[in-house]
């Protein structure tokens, strides 16, 4: 969503406009679990869906280190992995394969994130990867006879509950990851439990993955000698601090519950400023005016439709509903729901190592 920025500046860069400096917002996740979450459940293996992805891999990690068995499905396979499609396979080979390992948990860590754009219209594509295939998958692990399912979601379906679905009405992404809670918490009984643990920016490394933040965000800024941004702020975390949530939400998730997951708040202006000094790039940033990049965005708009594109996020409703606005996290709720304490978990409170260590891993070339 940032190249929508520099195009915007492209464009406007000689107008002014009074800023539209958006509404802190702080949310925790008090408003989306219950009293269940006291109940431990007794995992002794989980099967992950997505096993070798950036998130599969360190939750893996924590918990085999936890003591609990791992076997899990990608399309690449690796350690304790098969290569299996889970899209394309039907659901009775998908429970075959859960039962077969013996897991009595399942971590589902797949689908596209709202960096996509596909052909239009861009919510049939994401309706399938997020909604449909997690139900799919969910269904057929529920059928093979696990007792609890942790689904990894996004953040914007957190805010967009929080403004009453408003997000959704303009947005094909947060539509579709919006639908995928619905259906997957809509499999929750007393049999098993299914939970969704809500997820914003992410930084870490992992083995054998390049981060995606220079193809996908910092490399469309590289012809332009400052770097511009809106004025809002977000939540962000570590991908060791989302692998230690997955395992808490595997032994105390409550069924039907919706986990913000947070670590740090943070201003756009501040996350970009540290990627770029641990990038070693010493361009300033500035801030560009919401309701103005809002204008230009317009013009993304035909561009995508002259394409027959269309992005998961709507790029000028972007700069208005999300962009320019605090989406912040009150993310010690969620960790004492989730008994971090208990399970000696390190709350996430400072990401500048996980962001220097995603930097030297997009940038190899400058640090040697």
């Amino acid at each position: 969503m940032q190249l929508f920025l520099i195009k915007i500046v492209q464009n406007f860069k000689n107008c002014k406009i009074r800023e539209n400096t958006g509404k802190r917002i702080a949310c925790g996740a008090g408003k989306w679990y219950n009293k269940k979450m006291e109940e431990k459940t007794d995992i002794q293996k989980v099967f992950i869906a997505g096993g070798t992805g950036f998130l599969g891999m360190p939750a893996a990690e924590k918990f085999e280190k936890a003591g609990i068995g791992v076997c899990s499905a990608s399309l690449s396979g690796g350690k304790n992995c098969v290569k299996f499609d889970l899209f394309s396979a039907a659901e009775e080979e998908i429970a075959a394969l859960v039962g077969k390992c013996g897991a009595d948990a399942l971590l589902y860590a797949l689908g596209p994130d709202d960096r996509a754009t596909p052909p239009a219209p861009a919510y049939a594509f994401f309706h399938e990867r997020l909604a449909v295939q997690s139900e799919k998958i969910c269904r057929a692990a529920k059928r093979a006879g696990v007792k609890k399912i942790v689904a990894l979601g996004s953040y914007f379906a957190h805010f967009n509950a929080l403004y009453g679905g408003k997000l959704e009405k303009h947005h094909p992404y947060i539509r579709a990851r919006a639908e995928q809670e619905r259906r997957l918490l809509a499999l929750s009984d007393e049999k098993c439990a299914v939970c969704v643990l809500e997820l914003p920016y992410i930084f870490g490394v992992t083995a054998g993955r390049a981060p995606l933040w220079r193809e996908s965000f910092l490399s469309h800024y590289d012809r332009y000698r400052t770097v511009f941004i809106t004025r809002g702020g977000t939540a962000a975390t570590t991908a060791e601090g989302v692998a230690e949530t997955c395992v808490a939400a595997a032994l105390y998730g409550a069924g039907g519950a919706r986990y913000p997951v947070g670590g740090v708040n943070i201003t756009y202006n501040e996350l970009l400023e540290k990627m770029l000094f641990y990038a070693k790039d010493g361009r300033k940033v500035r801030l560009v005016p919401a309701r103005l990049a809002a204008l230009g965005a317009k013009g993304i708009l035909k561009e995508y439709a002259a394409a027959g594109c269309e992005s998961g996020l709507n790029p000028a409703k972007l700069m208005t509903e999300i962009q320019n606005r605090y989406f912040y996290i009150d993310a010690e709720k969620t960790e004492t729901a989730l008994h971090f304490a208990e399970l000696g978990f390190s709350p996430v409170r400072e990401i500048d190592a996980a962001v220097r260590a995603s930097m030297e891993a997009c940038y190899p070339e400058r640090f040697r």
